[in-house]
């Protein structure tokens, strides 16, 4: 198994790959719960809202666990072959992911991609609106897997999507004041957050964090900050403040954090974050009042 798969990934990888009973006693397929495979946390957190009691949901990568980094084993690649859903983003965030669908295709995918149309950029869940349209994909794709609790996956779709959109409502209220400013973010993640409010995003270290920018760049940051007035340089926690504390220095700005939702404690969860994530753009954004 992959260093990076969970505990729970590797019971269900055990059950599937070894033809034995369901993990939750029963034989899979014949009143078992159907088991879900995702790849990423957001997956995770709309195939648990939508799938409920009557499903068991594994993540090939853990909480906290780097998402781009994931490179499964034979055995996970078995894995997502045999799980009766599987939940996945493909496009190019996990391409060891995406090569190991290629080898071992499930019966019943639900691919993310088309709801992640801004180009390299994967973090389409930053948008709640979005993350509500696949919660109604994996209703729909569960109740082929699962038809006794088709009824019960479109009601949790729909409540999932009543959640969602009042996340969706805090933020264009919240942010109504700021449209137009500039969303200075150390981690270029944010560009459909940016696209729903009406932000515009500058990014210092493009998409990977962990590229240095080039001085280049830099300069063009340091335009953009002149121009708008921007104050705040948003990064992410998982990847260091270091670029962001020495750009501040220099421009004169303060830093705060911005999560893109995608490294998760235990202790976090995608409404908590998306609140947080509120906050911080409230206080370091330039808005209006």
């Amino acid at each position: 198994m992959s260093r990076l798969a969970p505990l729970g990934v590797l019971a269900l990888a055990g059950c599937l790959v070894g033809g034995l009973t369901a993990c939750g006693g029963e034989p899979a397929g014949d009143g078992g719960r159907p088991e879900v495979l995702v790849t990423s946390y957001p997956l995770e957190y709309v195939a648990e809202q939508v799938g409920g009691e009557h499903v068991m949901v594994a993540n090939l990568t853990p909480r906290g666990g780097d998402t781009h980094g994931l490179e499964p084993a034979p055995r996970d690649v078995a894995a997502l072959g045999e799980a009766d859903l599987v939940v996945h983003l493909s496009g190019g965030m996990q391409p060891a992911v995406d090569d190991a669908l290629a080898q071992q295709a499930p019966e019943h995918l639900v691919d993310a991609a088309g709801l992640a149309d801004q180009g390299p950029d994967p973090h389409f869940w930053l948008d709640p609106l979005r993350l509500a349209e696949l919660g109604h994909q994996v209703a729909g794709e569960l109740a082929e897997v699962d038809p006794d609790h088709a009824g019960d996956y479109a009601a949790a779709a729909d409540r999932l999507e009543e959640s969602l959109a009042a996340i969706d409502r805090d933020y264009a209220e919240g942010l109504a004041p700021c449209r137009g400013a500039t969303l200075l973010a150390a981690h270029e993640a944010f560009g459909y957050l940016a696209d729903r409010y009406g932000l515009r995003q500058v990014g210092v270290a493009g998409l990977d964090p962990h590229v240095e920018p080039p001085p280049s760049r830099l300069r063009r940051v340091a335009e953009a900050v002149e121009s708008s007035g921007a104050r705040t340089i948003f990064f992410e926690a998982a990847a260091g403040s270091s670029v962001a504390e020495v750009l501040a220095g220099d421009l004169g700005l303060t830093t705060d954090v911005l999560h893109p939702i995608e490294r998760v404690a235990d202790d976090e969860s995608y409404p908590e974050l998306m609140a947080a994530n509120l906050a911080a753009l409230q206080r370091g954004l330039v808005c209006a009042g």
